[in-house]
């Protein structure tokens, strides 16, 4: 369209009506006295500068619009909070800004992500009321009537603007039959026509509408990030805060934009009641329900000491104190996981949102503490946490988990424990395994480590003993055995797999390489090499492979009984017999019972199957005898 328009009535003053279709750059209408707008809305971004923490998208999208390589739909995901409507936003005012020429700049008319003022377009695209930005919620219309109504509507060309715009929020939540019905004209749309579409849940979006989009994921932002945004937004607000306060901010939004303005709203509220000039951490933890800190580091260090009393003291205090039992075992996972990093990568202590005292505590654990202890901490942890969102009593399942911690925080490693047992001389009695109660992590290595024997006797005994202990208790020279082995040991599922499923490729002592037939499960091998170890007591390789392999066990059974059966219905009595009686089926054939043969089977006695023989019955009966 030109840019002659004729502005509305309001913006000159005349006494035009207006239809309400021209969208000038009108001032924002006045707020109501005494209304409020949350933090979240106010400080919304409207350009791509404002936007924080996704440098990789907004650069690749400066580049597109820059080389006119506009994209005709685009597929925002991340986690709440992080921009994706807010982005879809702006790339409708890109798509359509518009900024005619004046104090001697050129006109803009085409698309771009620079827009350093308000253009004809934007402030009714920002307050979501331009006729040809259409937004929908998909959440609340999921049905293909809604999407048909999209794809009307797309034919018609924008009223006002260059681009007619459509905004799916949580494009998830619309129905297959939905999608099916959008894919045609996603994949190729008017010239006119833009889709732009956010979700929260990607997988949730079917890879054929994924194929047709241009997807950018939205990053979490990163604490130091969000923090100077935080701060920022509180001198404008002319509110204090402690900047501990925001660090606790910043944890407890977990990298979401719009959470932490909440959070943050919250605070001014709670903080700043009764005269107070400055929001304080510890408020802040009363409001938030949180663990201290510093508290929290030493608990971590009365675990670590195997002092149970004073662990389940400082996590009471904590408790009576407000904070979630739940939420103080997730601050010492989170210490653990930082003691970890430290450990690998000590330049983490230099993060802007660690405090001094914890940068300088953590990193003593990390100088102290070997990796096993810290892995093994962070395993009980996790699951104790996962155990307590079902508990009816937290504090006493948090008790406990910090109970294991403690008793578990002196217990030998598993190199500790193998060391342990090659150096101890043979014949030595070993001593007990330390328990929790005051020995600490330190401890565990002083109790565990013994100096080595000089003698070399004292090195090949425990190391006898072990072969000795290695060898196998049953020997398996074919793969029959293995089968045999499982009936023995009344794994009657496992043997009718192998006999069914398994084509053997390879057998060896010690190794077993088959192919799987159709429809078997692919967790066979698994757990034929897990049952082997109990029964033989030494570790089998048992792979699948890509070969053929022989028929299976009771395919070769069955070929075996069809040649039996083809031989007997050859033989010329069980003709007879089969004429004189009509209708008569030969059902099984059997061997007539032998004398018992010795037993050379190394596992158990072997079947004697007498009947490869098919002739015998020929020395049985003779036509005479009928």
């Amino acid at each position: 369209m030109s840019d002659d328009r004729k502005p509305d009535a309001s913006a000159t003053g005349g006494d035009e009506p207006s239809l309400g279709l021209d969208l000038g750059a009108a001032p924002a209408p006045a707020e109501k006295p005494g209304a409020y707008r949350v933090l979240a809305r106010k400080y919304r971004p409207s350009n791509f500068d404002d936007l924080i923490g996704q440098e990789a998208m907004v650069r690749t999208l400066s580049n597109a619009f820059d080389m006119d390589r506009i994209h005709q739909a685009y597929l925002l995901t991340g986690v709440r909070g992080v921009g994706k409507t807010t982005t879809a936003r702006i790339l409708a005012r890109a798509f359509n800004y518009e900024m005619p020429a004046q104090g001697g700049k050129p006109a803009i008319t085409r698309p771009t992500i620079h827009m350093p003022e308000l253009g004809n377009h934007c402030q009714a695209i920002i307050e979501s009321r331009h006729i040809d930005v259409i937004e929908m919620d998909a959440a609340s219309h999921t049905g293909v009537d809604d999407v048909r109504e999209i794809i009307e509507n797309a034919r018609f060309r924008p009223v006002m603007a260059r681009t007619k715009v459509f905004i799916i929020d949580e494009v998830h939540m619309l129905s297959k039959s939905a999608f099916n019905a959008l894919l045609k004209t996603l994949e190729e749309p008017p010239e006119h026509v833009k889709f732009l579409f956010a979700t929260t849940e990607i997988d949730k979006v079917p890879v054929t509408v994924r194929s047709r989009c241009q997807r950018f994921d939205l990053r979490r932002i990163e604490p130091d990030v969000l923090i100077n945004h935080l701060a920022m937004i509180c001198e404008k607000e002319n509110v204090k805060i402690e900047r501990e306060a925001l660090v606790l901010i910043a944890r407890a939004a977990e990298g979401s934009v719009r959470d932490s303005l909440s959070i943050l709203d919250q605070a001014i509220a709670h903080g700043l009641n009764a005269g107070a000039e400055m929001i304080a951490a510890n408020s802040l933890r009363e409001m938030l329900g949180v663990a201290d800190r510093s508290r929290v580091i030493d608990l971590f260090e009365s675990v670590m000491k195997g002092d149970a009393a004073t662990a389940l003291g400082i996590l009471k205090d904590q408790y009576d104190m407000g904070a979630d039992p739940a939420h103080v075992l997730t601050s010492l996972a989170e210490f653990v996981h930082f003691v970890t990093r430290l450990k690998l990568v000590p330049s983490d202590r230099n993060d802007s949102s660690v405090s001094p005292e914890e940068a300088k505590r953590g990193s003593e654990f990390a100088a102290t503490l070997s990796m096993p202890v810290l892995t093994r901490s962070w395993q009980l942890l996790t699951k104790g946490i996962h155990d307590m969102k079902d508990a009816a009593r937290p504090l006493a399942a948090a008790d406990m988990v910090i109970v294991r911690l403690t008793y578990a925080a002196d217990l030998p490693t598993p190199d500790d424990v193998i060391r342990r047992l090659q150096s101890a001389p043979a014949g030595e009695p070993r001593a007990p395994a330390p328990r929790g109660g005051g020995g600490g992590g330190g401890a565990s290595a002083a109790a565990v480590a013994r100096p080595l024997s000089a003698s070399p006797a004292a090195h090949q005994a425990p190391r006898a003993q072990a072969q000795t202990d290695a060898q196998p208790r049953v020997r398996l020279a074919r793969f029959e055995d293995v089968v045999t082995l499982a009936q023995v040991n009344r794994d009657i599922q496992l043997k009718i797999a192998l006999e069914r499923d398994v084509r053997l490729v390879r057998f060896d002592e010690g190794s077993i390489e088959f192919s799987l037939a159709p429809g078997s499960s692919p967790q066979l091998a698994q757990t034929l090499q897990r049952r082997l170890q109990e029964w033989t007591g030494i570790r089998w390789m048992v792979v699948i492979s890509r070969e053929e392999g022989a028929p299976t066990l009771k395919e070769q059974a069955d070929a075996k009984a069809e040649v039996q059966m083809t031989g007997v219905r050859a033989l010329p009595l069980v003709r007879k017999v089969l004429d004189h009686f009509p209708g008569a089926e030969i059902i099984a054939i059997r061997a007539p019972e032998m004398e018992e043969q010795p037993t050379t089977a190394a596992i158990a006695p072997e079947t004697v199957d007498a009947s490869d023989d098919i002739g015998y019955a020929d020395q049985i009966y003779t036509e005479d005898d009928l």
